[in-house]
């Protein structure tokens, strides 16, 4: 299927009332996050955006986007399920929200909520408690992922806890969503 050209314009309709200015939809791949993050970083720039949140709302894009890539390369998904949606949106003159989603199994989903719903609970001084507890931590030898630092530091950087949730699927896994303000 095709979209019209009817149906395009009304995409970018919808996109210049939300304050879209990146979306993306499909595999998602190291090469890929960086061009779409220096895209990003660019737009940032010149709208004369502080250099302090142009930075942040790139490395939260980044490290949602990374993270949705390493979840999907642990699991054998085929390319439809392997897939991202990101979209970043100014939410005002000074604020961006940065928004990714991705299927996963549903456990996952399940536990990653109670996690950021934990976060969302702390204050600033609590999450940078948290943060440096964390990194004291010994990573184990086995382990594929880094020590959880990422949520966190996604968390230190929003300007309000997180927000995420999960949609179930017929299949018995969910599509996850985060999304973060900067």
């Amino acid at each position: 299927m095709t979209i019209s050209i009817h149906n395009l314009s009304t995409l970018r309709h919808y996109f210049c009332n939300e304050r879209i200015f990146i979306c993306f939809n499909g595999p998602i791949s190291r090469s890929l996050i960086g061009e779409i993050g220096l895209a990003l970083k660019n737009h940032i720039e010149s709208i004369q955006t502080s250099q302090t949140a142009a930075i942040d709302v790139f490395s939260v894009y980044v490290e949602m986007s990374q993270n949705i890539r390493h979840y999907m390369s642990t699991r054998q998904y085929n390319e439809e399920d392997a897939s991202a949606t990101v979209v970043i949106a100014a939410t005002d003159e000074s604020h961006y929200s940065v928004s990714a989603g991705n299927v996963i199994e549903r456990a996952d989903g399940n536990k990653l909520l109670e996690r950021i719903q934990k976060l969302a609970s702390l204050d600033k001084i609590e999450l940078k408690a948290l943060y440096k507890q964390q990194l004291r931590q010994p990573r184990k030898e086995d382990s594929v992922t880094g020590a959880g630092l990422g949520l966190i530091q996604i968390s230190r950087i929003a300007s309000r806890p997180l927000e995420a949730t999960l949609d179930l699927l017929d299949d018995g896994r969910a599509f996850f969503t985060i999304r973060a303000i900067i």
